[in-house]
C-alpha cells in the first residue's frame, strides 16, 4: 500500500512533495517545523487526513529534536511549533484536530524524555489510525457501489490525501477490488489540476482504469447516462452535512441531483466538526491569484483582470445521498446520524 508521508529512524518526517508529481517522485526529509509549513501552504503536502498527519510529525520531530533542557522550556517550543502549523490552512479541520489531539498528550506528563517519547507514539498511531480508517471507508463505500459502475471523483482524495488508501479513492479501491467498479472517471480539477496530476497518477498506478476530463465535461457525461455514481472526499464536514471540498464539488452535486445520480461524501469522523452547526460557519481559504492567471509558469490571462481564487465551496447536505465514514454510513437527516455515529464510537471505546 502506498503511503505518501513516514517517519523515519532520525524522528524525521518524510514526504513526497506532490507538486512534482506526476513527472518526478521526489521525497523530502526533514524536522524543521518551517519548511514542514511552507509545505502545507504550497500543497507540497496535501489533502485534509495528511496535513493532520504532517502536522502530528511536525510537532514530534520540534519534540525530538528540542535541547531544551526543562519541560516548561520544552513546551513552549511545542506550542510555538504547532501555532505554526495551524495557521498554515484554515478550512480542512483534521489540521486543528490533529494538533490538539498532540497537545492534549502533553497536558500531564512531568518530564522532557517522557515528552518526546509519548509525542512520537501519537504522531505514529494517528497516522496508523488514518490508514485503518481509510480501509473501513472504502469496505463501507463499496457496498453502495453496484456491479459495472462508473465512478466520477473530483479533485484527489485518495493515498495522497491521506496516510495511505485514501477516501473517496478508498471507495474506488474497495469497489474495485469486490469486482464492482467498471472505471473511474476524474475531473482535471482546476486550478491546480489535482485530478489530472494526481488522482490520474495513483489509478494507473494502481491498474484501475481512469479517464481524465475537463472539469467543465461532468454534465455533460452525466446527462448521457456515463456515470453511476459520485464520489468525493471532504475538508469539512459541519454538523448538519453541509460538506466543503475542493472547488467544483458543488456543481458536481448539483449535477448529479438533476440527473438522478448518487452522490457520496467519504471522510473519516476526523473530518466531521460538530462544533460547526452548518456550511455558513466554515471559514472558505482563498488562494493566490496566480494558481489561476498562470499555467506552468507562464501566464495565460489578461493583463489587468481581478482574479478569485476560492479553495473550496460547500455542498449543501440536500445533495448528499450518504456520508460514508469510517464508523458507518450517515443518511439524512445528517444532525441525528453523524451525532449517533460519534456516540456509538464512543462506547465502543469503552
Amino acid at each position: 500500500m502506498f503511503e505518501p508521508i513516514e517517519w523515519t529512524a532520525k524522528n524525521r518526517v518524510r514526504f513526497l512533495d506532490q507538486t512534482r508529481l506526476p513527472k518526478e517522485e521526489v521525497w523530502v526529509e526533514t524536522a524543521e517545523v518551517e519548511v514542514l509549513a511552507e509545505a502545507i501552504r504550497s500543497l507540497r503536502v496535501r489533502g485534509a487526513p495528511l496535513i493532520g498527519i504532517a502536522a502530528a510529525y511536525g510537532i514530534a520531530a520540534v519534540a525530538a529534536h528540542s535541547r531544551a533542557p526543562i519541560k516548561d522550556a520544552l513546551l513552549a517550543e511545542i506550542w510555538d511549533a504547532a501555532g505554526k502549523l495551524r495557521e498554515t490552512r484554515p478550512t480542512a479541520v483534521n489540521l486543528s484536530w490533529a494538533i490538539d489531539r498532540m497537545l492534549d498528550k502533553v497536558g500531564t506528563v512531568t518530564d522532557v524524555l517522557t515528552i518526546k517519547a509519548a509525542l512520537e507514539e501519537e504522531a505514529i498511531a494517528i497516522h496508523r489510525e488514518d490508514v485503518a480508517a481509510c480501509e473501513r471507508i472504502g469496505a463501507y463505500g463499496a457496498e453502495l457501489i453496484r456491479a459495472g459502475t462508473t465512478i466520477q471523483t473530483h479533485c484527489n482524495a485518495g493515498a495522497l490525501a491521506t496516510g495511505g488508501y485514501g477516501t473517496a479513492l478508498g471507495v474506488v479501491r474497495s469497489a474495485w477490488n469486490a469486482g464492482n467498479l467498471e472505471g473511474v472517471i476524474a475531473t482535471e480539477t482546476r486550478p491546480l489540476l489535482q485530478g489530472a496530476r494526481l488522482t490520474a497518477w495513483e489509478l494507473a498506478r494502481d491498474g484501475i482504469p481512469v479517464s481524465l476530463i475537463p472539469d467543465s465535461a461532468a454534465g455533460h457525461l452525466m446527462s448521457r447516462g456515463e456515470v453511476g455514481a459520485v464520489v468525493v472526499g471532504a475538508d469539512r464536514i459541519a454538523a448538519n452535512g453541509d460538506t466543503a471540498n475542493k472547488i467544483g464539488t458543488y456543481q458536481q452535486a448539483v449535477l448529479a441531483r438533476e440527473n438522478g445520480i448518487p452522490f457520496y461524501v467519504a471522510a473519516p469522523l476526523s473530518t466531521i466538526d460538530l462544533e460547526t452547526t452548518s456550511g455558513e460557519g466554515i471559514p472558505i481559504e482563498q488562494r493566490d491569484s496566480d494558481e489561476v492567471k498562470a499555467f506552468g509558469g507562464v501566464t495565460v490571462a489578461a493583463d489587468g483582470a481581478a482574479v478569485l481564487n476560492p479553495a473550496f465551496d460547500v455542498t449543501p447536505a440536500r445533495f448528499i445521498s450518504a456520508i460514508v465514514t469510517d464508523a458507518g454510513v450517515a443518511r439524512a437527516p445528517y444532525q441525528t446520524s453523524l451525532a449517533t455515529l460519534f456516540r456509538e464510537k464512543a462506547v465502543a471505546r469503552g
